[in-house]
Order: C-alpha cells, then sequence, then structure tokens
C-alpha cells in the first residue's frame, strides 16, 4: 500500500490519537452508577469540563464546580464550569479553588466525591500555602517552565507550595467518600503526579523540594523559602484522611499510541514504538530520533511512534514549545534527506504556551526556509520555533482539544524509490 499524502497521514494519526482520549468516549465505560445521597463533582484541567459533560451525559444534571482552562469550558446542566489561566496560574483560579475547597467543607461520610483530574490542573488549582502571593505563585511557575526541570520535578516542588496539592484536596472533603477519575498526561501514568495529584499521597519532603530549587538554578521569593524550610501540608500515603479516596487512571498516552499504530499498520507501516513515556530536553531528543529515522530507510514504510513529555531550557526570547522545537532540532538534524516527513504536538492542542498544537516537517522544509529568508539555526537558539513554523504554513492548530494524554510524535520514512 502506497501512503499518497504523507502529511495528511501523519495529521491523520494525530487526530485518531486525539479521538481515542476524547472523555466522552472513556467517562460513560469507566462511571459507577450515581451514588444515593449528596453527591457532588469537582474537578481541574484541560479536559475537566468535557470530563463533566460526559459524566452529566450518563448521570444527568449534578452538582460541582470544575476549573478548566480559558477556551475549553463546556456546557452542562448542573455543574458549574469555570475557566482560568495555564500554565501560569491567575487570580479567576485563585477564587475558583478558594470556592471548591468551601464546597468540600462539611461532608459527611455519608456524601460521595466525584473528583475530574486531568493535566493542567497543576497551574488551575491555586491555593498557595503560607504567606506566598499569587503573584509570586506566578514568578515561580514562569521560572520553573524556562528551567527545563522535568515535569515530575516541577510537580514536587507545586506541591510543597500548595495548599491544594499531594492530597490536600482529598483531604479537605474527609470523611467523605471519593473516586477520583484520571486522564494521564505525565510519563509512567503515575496518579500522584497526573494535575500535582491533589487527591494523591505523597512521600516526597521539602528538603526534596529544596533541592529542585538548586538542581535547576530556580530563583524564587523569600515566601518561598519560608515555606519550604518548615513542615508543609502535603499528606503522606497511607494517612488515615485518605482512607475513603480512590484513584483510577480512565486514559493514558499508551492507549492512543495504540490506536495510531493500528491505523498505521493498516496503511503497511512497519511501526517501531519508541516509548510512550519519553522525557528529555526536546532538541536531544530529536537528535537521537533523527538517527534512528535515517537507520530505517529501507524498501517498506516504516513509522516511529512516541509519546512523553519533552522540555525545553529557555536560552532566547521566541515562541517555541518542546514539541515545535523538537521539530525543529529534527529538521536540522535530517537535514533535508529524502522521503523523511515527522509530526509532533501536544494531544491538549496547545504546545507550550502558543495556541498550537505542533508542527508537521517534511524534506523541502529547510530548502522552503532558505527561499524564504529564514535562519532555522537561529530560531533554535532563540527557542523561536513556534514563529519559524507559521511562516512556513506547517504549524497544526486544532484548537481546544478537550483532552491531554501529552505528546504524540510521529517520523514517517518512506521507502527508497
Amino acid at each position: 500500500m502506497t501512503i499518497q499524502n504523507p502529511e495528511a497521514f501523519l495529521r491523520k494519526l494525530f487526530s485518531i490519537a486525539v479521538q481515542v482520549a476524547d472523555p466522552m468516549a472513556i467517562i460513560p465505560g469507566n462511571l459507577p452508577d450515581k451514588p444515593a445521597g449528596k453527591v457532588l463533582v469537582i474537578g481541574a484541567g484541560k479536559a475537566s469540563a468535557r470530563m463533566a459533560e460526559a459524566v452529566e451525559s450518563v448521570w444527568g444534571p449534578c452538582e460541582g464546580l470544575v476549573i478548566t482552562r480559558y477556551g475549553y469550558g463546556r456546557p452542562c446542566e448542573g455543574i458549574e464550569i469555570i475557566e482560568a489561566a495555564h500554565p501560569v496560574p491567575d487570580e479567576a483560579g485563585l477564587v475558583a479553588t478558594s470556592r471548591m475547597l468551601y464546597r468540600l467543607s462539611g461532608l459527611g461520610e455519608d456524601d460521595f466525591v466525584l473528583a475530574l483530574i486531568s493535566g493542567g490542573a497543576s497551574s488551575l488549582l491555586v491555593q498557595p500555602a503560607g504567606d506566598i502571593t499569587l503573584a509570586e505563585k506566578q514568578a515561580v511557575n514562569a521560572a520553573l517552565l524556562a528551567s527545563g526541570a522535568p515535569i515530575d520535578r516541577m510537580n514536587v516542588l507545586r506541591k510543597h507550595l500548595s495548599r491544594v496539592k499531594g492530597g490536600q484536596l482529598a483531604a479537605a472533603a474527609t470523611p467523605a467518600r471519593m473516586l477520583t477519575l484520571m486522564i494521564s498526561d505525565v510519563p509512567g501514568d503515575d496518579p500522584a503526579f497526573i494535575g500535582s495529584g491533589p487527591t494523591v499521597g505523597d512521600a516526597s519532603t521539602a528538603e526534596d523540594a529544596r533541592k529542585i530549587l538548586t538542581d535547576w538554578n530556580i530563583e524564587v521569593p523569600d515566601a518561598v523559602h519560608k515555606v519550604l524550610d518548615g513542615p508543609t501540608g502535603v499528606i503522606p500515603p497511607g494517612d488515615p484522611r485518605l482512607g475513603r479516596v480512590e484513584n483510577r487512571v480512565i486514559a493514558a498516552p499508551s492507549q492512543s499510541l495504540a490506536a495510531a499504530v493500528q491505523e498505521a499498520v493498516a496503511a503497511g507501516c512497519e511501526v517501531r514504538l519508541l516509548g510512550d513515556d519519553i522525557e528529555g530536553e526536546a532538541r536531544d531528543v530529536a537528535r537521537v530520533q533523527a538517527r534512528v529515522a535515517l537507520e530505517c530507510r529501507g524498501s517498506k514504510p516504516v513509522l516511529l511512534l512516541s509519546g512523553g513529555e519533552l522540555t525545553v531550557t529557555r536560552r532566547g526570547s521566541g515562541i517555541g514549545g518542546p514539541n515545535a522545537e523538537f521539530l525543529l532540532a529534527l529538521a536540522a538534524e535530517l537535514d533535508g534527506a529524502a522521503r523523511i516527513f515527522a509530526l509532533a504536538c501536544d494531544t491538549d492542542g496547545v504546545d507550550g504556551a502558543a495556541e498550537v498544537a505542533g508542527a508537521v516537517v517534511t524534506p523541502t522544509t529547510l530548502q522552503r526556509a532558505a527561499e524564504s529568508g529564514f535562519d532555522p539555526a537561529r530560531a533554535l537558539a532563540e527557542n523561536d520555533a513556534h514563529s519559524f513554523f507559521e511562516r512556513l504554513g506547517d504549524q497544526v492548530i486544532t484548537g481546544p482539544t478537550l483532552t491531554n494524554v501529552n505528546d504524540f510524535r510521529a517520523i514517517l520514512v518512506l521507502p527508497n524509490d
């Protein structure tokens, strides 16, 4: 079978990966019968409003409050949907989180809480610990995003600077029973790191959080040091306050990659899955995968698939998320190699802070850039990959996908003529 349009093929694979993770498709099969008595639905994350919509499609109108990213709201009959900022939190998230905590207070042991958590909850659930102000919290988030620290390290620090992360949201609902349904956007799908684990106990310490500041040279306000110098509110695993909490991951990157594998095999590709939990600096991972792609050239089409969450250490002042930077570094390493195409996108539709899912690379990427006067090396040095692909017309723009199962990377190596 011949793939007539490689770029369209890669875009189709990405679309399939997103569709598989649509909460409307996955929530109904993971939702128990609606309990009798008082039921409260809460949630946070880029997929949380769609998750709430799916819950009401099964249970009917529910009482509750969910916080999602601006532009990611969905119509619900009973559950209140509040939009706030991501990846740097804002006042709307702060107020909404306070209201959520208020609604959790005073629940009894006969009450039931359904929590809907997806990637993005770390920024959307905002309740700084100690005397940390919202402005200081924003500064810490911005510094973390620019540091290049892996997402699991970011989340450890976030937990110890919060009153809701690291199991504290669940503890606030004690003694009610709680079921948390999660859509994973983290390598390894550890519930403790999805949205910084607001309903999951955590064994990390304030000392671990201080080490992260040192390891990635992150400067923070004095109020942050003051919080980390004392005992934080993170709830340890096994704490009695979490005794009636069940955490369940209902969608993960591996499921989306599996759907893409099935489509690619049907199209006649040999598929090599490089991993669904790859981490690291975007440009470094790109160099490795470019070498693998070059070694795959042969008599049949080969598709390299990978997921995970890459990072970017900010060196310049440009606009470029990890997927776009991965692709720009990949294009440079491939250097116009014939018959190799690639796509890298974030399944939530937002790569970094840009309202762009990602981009595509073709064998003509560097040639077209040169003809238009665009310098890929300079764009990479300035972390300006999104601007580079925008000028070439090679961005992938989906708008809000209403889900979030991390990055999707596909490299298609077509056979020699």
